[in-house]
């Protein structure tokens, strides 16, 4: 009993092993790796290339596998050459196996002590991620050993021999058996390890192994299908090609199991290795044969999950992928997106106003009341959304990030607020009794209008652009629009005083909207703060302090 314990105990730190470095490497160069897979689409073996190195730097295909899906949800590349990343992705993985099969035993404490080092001593910097790094790696390599350790007293379990011959006797189960445990461990790195350390205890013989390498590849590739059960078709046609790629290879594989098995066992008699060996093999030839077939492949998988119908409700969010939020740099850059798109929905009910003060249209009032609640929908669901990222896991400018789609999104809610209950409302009003403005009155209404819409889209443009001097021009609009909203109020004053018919009637009308407008404005300008401040050319009070 003790025995089986401290087996299941060095098989959860081989797990947890696998998951710090992934999680470090992602914390650590998640950017950078996300620029990599996405500059790699331009030809097959590019992308081949870039899946292999991000694979061998987090050590999880299936880590590899959830950037390439966020990127194929978010319309940045294509279904066939995110499978090319993906087909590297699993060589990658397996190459890793065979670094971890030599004896790294006395590696292990040294980088756990300075990875503790670096982790304590640095946390929440860079080199703290660093040696986040170094612990996983060297929790890994205890793990083997433990596991080596672990299996030699059950070597001579008569109870043990027997539950092995039980379920070792059927190529089929063993494939099954190798899948389940891929899934629940999910590393199918971890497993493969796993395999070759009881087959050196001889807890399972070579040829039984291979079997369970097979199935440990297909549960990886059915691992990935899995976790992306709640993303859109479109991201998880990358999981549903690599996991035919698998199962392919899988039914080719298995008739030659005997042969390719013997053949392995020339090339070097150590058991363990010729696991390592052949897991590299089968990806290899995975590799070799189906690089020429992605686009296939991605025909397949598209007729498989075909795309939904567009939606007309602009509340559900179209770039929030819960896949994304294993890597926080990425889940950024998705809540990224959508708060773009919430601007842009901002922008369609802001057009809408003047439409409706200019025709006195009750039908389109009502339409763009209508649009508020799916402004209010997104808002909260990219709200959640961030609240869902770990901020640990952010460096100081994902952090940066964070706050400025945090407080872009509650200005963008409050715009479309504004709009929703005062604007339209004053609209509606105008309407209702078949009012109309002034001519100076309306062309002022409609001047103020056009600067607030610029205005929108030049904040927009800092938000993805954020440089200093595009912010300092909408502060400076901001102080013209304040001014102009004080010049245009006098000048309805002085209509009033010439008695003007459409000006007294619309008094109230009037300077309300040029009221709500300037909030508007002043929500939007918003924006601009944060990176002034960040520059250091914000002033603290416009207050002047007495000498």
């Amino acid at each position: 009993m003790t025995a089986l314990l401290n087996l299941l105990a060095a098989v959860a730190l081989l797990v947890w092993g696998t998951h710090i470095v992934r999680g470090g490497v992602l914390r650590l160069l998640g950017a950078d790796l996300r620029r990599v897979l996405g500059a790699s689409v331009s030809n097959r073996f590019k992308a081949f290339a870039a899946g292999l190195g991000v694979t061998g730097l987090l050590q999880s295909s299936t880590a590899t596998a959830l950037i390439a899906t966020s990127f194929v949800g978010s319309g940045l590349i294509a279904t066939a050459p995110a499978l090319a990343i993906m087909l590297g992705a699993d060589v990658g993985t397996s190459l890793l196996a065979v670094l971890f099969s030599f004896d790294l035993s006395w590696l292990s404490p040294l980088l756990i002590v300075a990875g503790v080092i670096l982790f304590l001593s640095r946390y929440g910097q860079r080199t703290g991620r660093v040696g986040r790094i170094l612990i996983g790696l060297g929790v890994i390599i205890l793990a083997l050993r433990l596991i080596v350790e672990a299996t030699q007293p059950m070597r001579h379990a008569e109870s043990v021999k027997v539950l092995f011959a039980s379920v070792t006797g059927d190529v089929f189960l063993d494939l099954l058996l190798a899948a389940m445990l891929t899934i629940l461990c999910y590393s199918s790195l971890a497993v493969v390890l796993l395999v070759a350390a009881l087959t050196t205890s001889l807890m399972i013989a070579p040829d039984v192994a291979l079997a369970f390498v097979l199935g440990a590849n297909v549960g990886g590739g059915a691992l990935a299908v899995i976790a992306t059960l709640g993303s859109t078709p479109e991201a998880r046609r990358v999981a549903m090609g690599n996991f035919l790629f698998k199962l392919a290879g899988c039914v080719l594989m298995l008739p030659l199991l005997a042969p390719v098995g013997a053949f392995i066992a020339g090339l070097d008699a150590v058991p363990a290795r010729q696991v390592i060996y052949f897991h590299v093999l089968f990806n290899l030839a995975i590799a070799a044969v189906f690089i020429f077939f992605v686009e296939h492949i991605a025909r397949i998988a598209e007729r498989l999950l075909p795309s939904r119908p567009a939606q007309a409700n602009g509340g559900t969010p179209r770039y929030l992928d819960p896949v994304a939020l294993d890597s926080p740099g990425l889940a950024i850059s998705c809540a990224s997106r959508e708060a773009l798109r919430l601007g842009d929905l901002v922008e369609t009910m802001l057009t809408g106003v003047l439409e409706v003060l200019r025709s006195n249209d009750l039908a389109r009032a009502t339409a763009i009341r209508k649009m508020d609640d799916d402004i209010d929908k997104l808002y909260t669901a990219i709200k959640l959304y961030l609240t869902q990222i770990s901020r640990e896991a952010l460096d100081e400018r994902e952090g940066r990030r964070w706050t400025e789609i945090i407080s872009l999104t509650i200005n963008l809610e409050h715009v479309g607020d504004i709009i929703e209950k005062n604007l339209m409302e004053l609209a509606e009003k105008k309407a209702r009794h078949n009012w109309s403005f002034s001519q100076a009155g309306m062309a002022e209404i409609a001047d103020l209008h056009a600067r607030v819409v610029a205005n929108l889209q030049l904040g927009l443009n800092i938000f993805v652009n954020p440089e200093v001097k595009s912010a300092q021009k909408l502060l400076s609009e901001k102080d013209q629009f304040r001014e102009l909203e004080r010049a245009y109020a006098d000048n309805h004053l002085r209509r009033l005083q010439d008695h003007t018919l459409q000006s007294v009637e619309t008094s109230a009308l009037h300077l309300d909207i040029i009221r709500d407008m300037k909030r508007v404005n002043s929500h939007i300008c918003a924006v601009a703060y944060p990176i002034l401040e960040q520059a250091g050319v914000l002033r603290s009070s416009r207050l002047r302090v007495a000498e």
